[in-house]
């Protein structure tokens, strides 16, 4: 996610034990939150200092790639008008055949279930949510402004909060996800994006928490290669991809290089997912789309989206060979949101391959 907007102004270290630390069916009242969600639906304003960036070509226009043209164009089409604020975070949930993704500042994880006329049960949480992930046993974990947070299946306490960054209330938790030996990583920002005030954080199963890189400003997409031995990272504000060697056993990184550099008229980079082939699909937040490229930092092919930003990506469905994508509406000018309507909605293409297997939080 790379919009920016305000925390309240002087506020206390979040207590996301005590305050309204659990989520609740959006059908069910609960301390507070109102958990009525229509379409439509919007927040207040709470006060903003940056507008999302715009493509530089105008609205409608196709995304233009940064060096060379892909070998395929693909177009993605909308499978709900989800109508999200801020969309985030996708997640196949394969115990359930279902997506899991979020509306950041709408505080809501919603499930979405291929095949059915309807959208699953939307859900309310306590504080601006970034990504939620199942558990191997069930449930979920939860990266919100604050801190990680575990839920037991069905329940709708706690069972477990791990604070995070509580003396910096100017910083929320942003994207994240759970590597191939089911620890979670998510990383912070600060919500005005103030430059370097974001660290991202590793949450191993027995739930100790290390910092893995500090000094970012936007952290965002993650990934690993198919065999493990490379992880993916995005920090928004450097408009690109770096790879890391990656430890699968004990979770460590290094050798930082980058691998991708996204030019600023191709929309600036956000979320990312990872192929059985080894590609990396890069959503472009101002750009229109979401790029494939090789391992090797080739552009591949290019999946036009019919809305300005696009947040994130993941592959789902029985045999993982659907792309799921979000986007986002927030702050849209009047003209730029009369020209994509569907902005806010949750799209899926057909890539020509399938995702890898997904990771439960083992924790």
């Amino acid at each position: 996610m790379t919009f920016v907007r305000l925390g309240p102004s002087g506020a206390e270290a979040p207590d996301l034990a005590a305050d309204h630390g659990r989520m609740a069916d959006a059908h069910a009242p609960a301390d507070g939150l109102n958990l009525v969600a229509t379409a439509a639906g919007r927040s207040p304003s709470e006060g903003l200092r940056a507008s999302p960036p715009r493509p530089t070509d105008g609205v409608g226009s196709p995304p233009r790639p940064s060096s060379g043209e892909p070998d395929q164009r693909l177009r993605a089409t909308l499978r709900h008008d989800a109508r999200a604020e801020l969309g985030e975070g996708p997640v196949w949930d394969p115990a359930t055949q279902e997506l899991l993704w979020v509306d950041v500042f709408q505080r809501r994880v919603h499930r979405f279930r291929p095949g059915l006329a309807d959208e699953g049960p939307s859900t309310a949480v306590a504080r601006d949510v970034g990504i939620a992930v199942p558990r191997l046993g069930g449930g979920l974990a939860i990266a919100m402004a604050g801190g990680f947070v575990l839920f037991e299946p069905g329940k709708t306490e706690p069972a477990t909060t791990i604070p995070i960054e509580v003396d910096q209330p100017e910083n929320r938790m942003n994207d994240g996800k759970v590597d191939p030996a089911g620890r979670f990583w998510a990383g912070t920002m600060a919500y005005d994006a103030t430059p370097g005030a974001g660290t991202l954080y590793r949450l191993d199963p027995d739930l100790s928490v290390t910092r893995m890189i500090e000094g970012a400003t936007i952290s965002n997409g993650l990934g690993w290669s198919p065999d493990a031995r490379t992880m993916y990272y995005i920090d928004t504000s450097t408009s690109g991809v770096d790879a890391f060697d990656f430890d699968l056993p004990t979770g460590e990184i290094a050798n930082r290089r980058r691998l991708i550099d996204i030019a600023p008229d191709a929309g600036l980079p956000d979320g990312m997912t990872v192929d059985c082939e080894g590609g990396l699909w890069v959503a472009l937040w101002g750009g229109r789309a979401v790029r494939r490229y090789l391992s090797d930092g080739t552009l591949d092919r290019i999946v036009e989206v019919p809305c300005d930003l696009v947040t994130s990506c993941t592959f789902g469905g029985a045999d993982l060979d659907e792309l799921f994508i979000t986007t986002a509406s927030i702050e849209l000018t009047r003209t730029a949101a009369a020209g994509q309507p569907w902005a806010g909605g949750l799209f899926s293409c057909d890539p020509g391959l399938a995702g890898l297997p997904p990771s439960p939080f083992a924790g």
